[in-house]
């Protein structure tokens, strides 16, 4: 259809079918059989009529090509102008190949690697019939205590934020929606959801305009650029009015200043929501107040539904808004050739071939290795020798559930654990014993009752601890090396699982500090969805990866790296505290007047523990050892027209080939606001073999020098500038230039 069609379309529908496209559900209601049970269920809890059902213009979370057009055709053979739905879907990371968690994907420090998995995604869920879906998140996150860190593709870092918010856009969307394996993406979540205070989900956001644009909105920014075709608004307030309701941000941030054309979509529910802020005085102002806002579409609400027709008859401004609204639903549905084609791009011939397919499996175990991040190495204990007796001792061991909170549409019976694969490598050199439960039952319990489930009633479990970790100390005693998988449980991470204490659960520590008594090298595998406090027990291990929970390909990726079959090569997007006290904690940090010296006592620092990150950002070991030497810049004063050339020398001096990202950082030493301590600007993922040594290049340009100043205008002011070269934040070369502004 052209443009001209589409208006006519719109000119053609009635108030309460455009209100109908603007309304989005759970798709499982059109494949309920019981239509009583329907209309007294889930339509009476939105107080939807059987009507108003038929003129809803988008479905949530149904995903299959046979549930796809069963829904569909239901859903066209009672619509009167038969406007297809939109079938919008929370694919994360991956759909039934279930990718690393995207805090994991972000490790890979490469878009390439990022890409792939991206456009892996997006074939499947799109032949499956997705339409749209809700990723990637680009929430700049700097608080391991908040849930949703784990959906956070670029951690801590608003560069690192633009970079991938770019390349998933591009890869999920391609050059047009209608072609195979492309749908639209929905970017989440405006604005500055991660700055939540305390970690705590869903709470208040308080900031200066130059903070936000300075730090927060750059990957959004990037996102519309890239061509994002939606946006969700977060659940927190900001500036003390909630997002989904704030003018200043839907419409002067996003539609004016960054030119955004595309569709806004509240958050689950968020519409109705800004009651309980005390922000809207009952559902009716809440619809007016987001419609003014600019909001296109409410997710799981009857607000709009309810509502909109009233206030459209009483302010002519409401109707228009209705209509301008409308026209952006379905001119998407129109670029996904939904009107041409009903089912998009589903195609069920394709979806048995491809979904799960040996040779993206294949593709997948590559590209999840790219995400592990070793974090220590003592005295070389990884890779494992093969001819070593392993004890495999932890809860994760012999465990499937490694794909994360949001692998809903995932097959974990496909899953392999590494109990499996150890076997088929080196069967008779590997021991197994549980050693003990993720989480201890009462523990677990407090997940289910916050969830409003039926808690599992505990029997004897002191005696069942002890009894496992007995086992798991008689186990090592014959093995010459211990391996051991921990983490959080899966539900800890995630939407609504902000968490006040962020180490290894009691009764895995106190496994870790039992083995340690058998003085045996301890190596530990940790699966977590979020930066972990591992102060009090890093000095009892002598190797530790991390790996995130990995998803589908996972325990087949750790075995072949713990054998060294692969070599890790990820680096931290978010720095890892020394306990959760410290949070938020983040690189790019702001000196203060009294800077921390540990030789003096008034400055900014704590009495009990030190002030650095425990892990920093950007921090990862390889069985390589990378040194860097020579850092050169071939200019020591540049305008702002020119640019420099940064050159460092890095030497592989190891047996071993691998990657290696290298970092460059930038200080503005005095500026018209304060400056962080560094900021990243460039960073490269560069191959060595073994041996091998290259002279890496980075260019310096004057965009790279900008920032928002006191009167919020994006300058470059003339200076001194620190530089610093590295493969983490902390340990650099750096050296100095300036810069001179012409009058």
């Amino acid at each position: 259809m052209n443009q001209k069609e589409i208006e006519d379309l719109l000119n053609k529908m009635t108030i309460e079918e455009k209100i109908g496209q603007m309304v989005q559900i759970a798709g499982d209601i059109f494949l309920s059989e019981d239509t009583n049970s329907m209309l007294t269920g889930p339509l009476k809890d939105l107080h939807l009529s059987n009507e108003k059902l038929y003129q809803i213009g988008s479905v949530l979370n149904i995903v299959g090509a046979e549930r796809v057009k069963k829904v569909q055709d239901e859903y066209l053979s009672k619509s009167r102008l038969k406007i297809p739905l939109l079938f919008m879907g929370d694919i994360i990371n991956g759909y039934k190949i279930a990718f690393p968690i995207p805090i994991a994907q972000g490790c890979s420090w490469n878009t390439k690697t990022i890409k792939e998995m991206t456009e892996i995604s997006a074939m499947e869920s799109s032949i499956a019939g997705a339409n749209v879906n809700f990723s990637p998140m680009v929430d700049l996150s700097r608080d391991a205590r908040w849930g949703r860190v784990m959906e956070s593709i670029g951690g801590e870092d608003p560069y690192l934020g633009e970079v991938y918010a770019k390349t998933m856009v591009k890869a999920y969307q391609g050059k047009n929606l209608s072609e195979t394996g492309k749908l639209a993406s929905c970017v989440k979540h405006i604005a500055a959801y991660g700055a939540v205070e305390a970690g705590r989900d869903y709470n208040t956001v308080d900031m200066s305009e130059r903070e936000f644009r300075q730090y927060y909105l750059p990957a959004y920014k990037a996102a519309i650029e890239a061509g994002a075709e939606m946006l969700m608004t977060s659940f927190n307030i900001i500036n003390g009015v909630p997002s989904t309701v704030n003018r200043w941000l839907i419409q002067k941030i996003i539609r004016e200043e960054l030119g955004f054309k595309g569709i806004i979509i509240s958050d689950y529910g968020a519409i109705e929501e800004t009651i309980a802020h005390g922000y809207s005085a009952n559902e009716k102002e809440a619809a007016k107040n987001a419609i003014y806002a600019g909001v296109d579409i409410d997710l799981m609400s009857s607000i709009y539904a309810n509502h909109l027709k009233t206030l459209c008859l009483e302010d002519k401004e409401i109707e228009n808004k209705v209509n301008e609204s409308v026209l952006r639903i379905l001119t998407l549905k129109n670029k996904l050739g939904l009107f041409e084609n009903p089912y998009g791009n589903l195609d069920e011939e394709k979806e048995k071939i491809y979904l799960m397919n040996p040779i993206n499996l294949e593709k997948a175990k590559q590209l999840t290795q790219e995400t592990f991040v070793l974090l220590k190495n003592r005295n070389h204990s990884l890779p494992l020798q093969k001819n070593k007796k392993i004890a495999l001792i932890g809860p994760y061991i012999d465990n499937i559930g490694i794909t994360g909170s949001w692998s809903m549409f995932s097959d974990k019976s496909k899953n392999s654990t590494i109990l499996d694969v150890f076997k088929e490598k080196i069967g008779n050199q590997v021991l197994y014993a549980k050693g003990c439960e993720i989480l201890r039952q009462g523990e677990f319990n407090k997940i289910l009752s916050a969830d409003g489930l039926p808690l599992i009633q505990v029997k004897n479990e002191e005696q069942k601890e002890e009894e496992l970790i007995t086992s798991a100390v008689e186990t090592a005693k014959n093995a010459d090396v211990i391996l051991l998988a921990l983490g959080e449980h899966y539900r800890q991470t995630g939407e609504a699982c902000s968490r006040s204490t962020i180490s290894l659960p009691e009764n895995q520590i106190q496994l870790i500090n039992k083995l340690s008594e058998l003085s045996k090298p301890m190596i530990l595998i940790l699966f977590n969805g979020r930066p972990i406090e591992l102060n009090t027990i890093e000095e009892k291990l002598d190797a530790i990866l991390e790996v995130w929970f990995p998803g589908t390909t996972g325990a087949k990726a750790i075995v072949e790296m713990l054998l060294g079959e692969q070599n890790p090569s990820g680096k931290l997007t978010m720095s890892f505290p020394q306990n959760v006290g410290q949070c938020p904690v983040y690189y790019n940090h702001y000196n203060t007047g009294r800077p921390h010296n540990n030789n003096l006592r008034y400055v900014s620092r704590y009495q009990d523990i030190p002030t650095e990150s425990f892990y920093p950002f950007g921090y990862g070991l390889s069985y390589c050892n990378f040194k860097y030497t020579e850092l050169y810049l071939n200019k020591r004063k540049i305008n702002e027209n020119e640019t420099i050339i940064v050159t460092v020398k890095i030497e592989n001096q190891s047996e071993y080939a691998g990657h290696e990202v290298v970092q460059l950082y930038i200080q503005d030493l005095y500026g018209s606001v304060v400056r962080p301590v560094k900021e990243l600007k460039a960073f490269k993922k560069e191959y060595f073999k073994p041996h091998e040594v290259k002279y890496v290049e980075f260019y310096i340009d004057i965009e790279m020098l900008k920032f928002w100043n006191e009167k919020l205008e994006f300058v470059a002011e003339s200076g001194e500038f620190k530089v610093f070269v590295g493969g983490d934040s902390v340990n650099v070369l750096e050296d100095k230039f300036e810069l001179i502004m012409s009058l």
